[in-house]
């Protein structure tokens, strides 16, 4: 079995806690939480290397976050530059999120939890919430 490195710096980790998702923004998630931060580190000359998974391939913010998280990471005391890269052969999951991150989004449960859909819905739809299913 081939063991996959993810080791995160833990300054660059600390660092991206300010840098919020697009989507996410609003509810306070950060890139770290939504668990997009797959590797980092910074080398002896400074150059700091960030690789990120993001929660869909399609994602029409790619580029914003790719350089806000180049922005941030510059930013940083020893930094001389720094290289963001989306890692395309690994697929995100909601396995990643942190749990502040869990606490504040609202997933449908997996389909063979609910059982009769109709039931569910009569049960967990609340009209008068727009965030929608209640968990």
């Amino acid at each position: 079995m081939t063991r996959v490195d993810t080791e995160v710096d833990d300054g660059i980790r600390e660092r991206l806690t300010a840098v919020y998702d697009p989507c996410c923004r609003e509810k306070g998630i950060s890139v770290v939480d939504m668990g997009l931060l797959h590797r980092a580190h910074i080398a002896d000359d400074g150059a700091a290397r960030v690789e990120l998974l993001l929660t869909s391939g399609w994602c029409p913010f790619a580029s914003t976050v790719l350089t806000e998280i180049e922005a941030a990471v510059e930013g940083m005391p020893g930094v001389t530059s720094a290289d963001v890269q989306i890692v395309w052969d690994q697929a995100w999951s909601t396995d990643r999120l942190a749990p502040s991150a869990k606490a504040k989004l609202r997933f449908l449960p997996p389909p063979t939890r609910v059982g009769d859909p109709a039931a569910y819905l009569e049960e967990h739809w609340n009209p008068t919430q727009p965030q929608g299913l209640e968990g």
